[in-house]
């Protein structure tokens, strides 16, 4: 039973300790995961969760749109646009990611994945279609 017992405790632990920074917590024993930057983290965390690593997207309880040699993509304002505020199941980003890893997410997706839409998106244009949420959204 104590061998139980100890090996439930190490394995609810397991989670917090990979998380933790190599600096150590917070100071307050609060531990946070660095923030992706690069537009190819932002993807793994949180682009790829559905629309899966190789942006192939999947169907299921709702079909998950292909990002992978995706021609609606050629045009920077179409995934500016969707990315911030949404589209069908997906949610807009705006106020959970700032406009520059917005920027970098669409940026990475149009240049991988088959894709070879060369020109960057900045986060000056994300910034001239994102608008705040409305007070009382999700």
């Amino acid at each position: 039973m104590r061998k139980l017992i100890v090996l439930t405790a190490l394995l609810a632990a397991f989670p917090a300790m990979a998380q933790t920074p190599a600096s150590g917590d917070t100071g307050g024993g609060i531990v946070r995961a660095p923030k992706p930057v690069t537009g190819e983290q932002v993807y793994g965390a949180v682009c790829q969760a559905c629309h899966m690593a190789d942006a192939k997207g999947g169907t299921g309880a709702g079909t998950i749109p292909a990002l992978a040699k995706n021609p609606k993509l050629a045009g920077a304002a179409y995934p500016i646009m969707v990315v911030t505020g949404g589209k069908g199941a997906m949610p807009g980003f705006v106020g959970t990611l700032s406009n520059a890893q917005m920027a970098e997410a669409i940026t990475y997706v149009r240049t991988h994945f088959g894709n070879t839409y060369a020109k960057p998106v900045t986060e000056a244009d994300v910034a001239k279609v994102a608008k705040p949420p409305a007070a009382g959204s999700h």
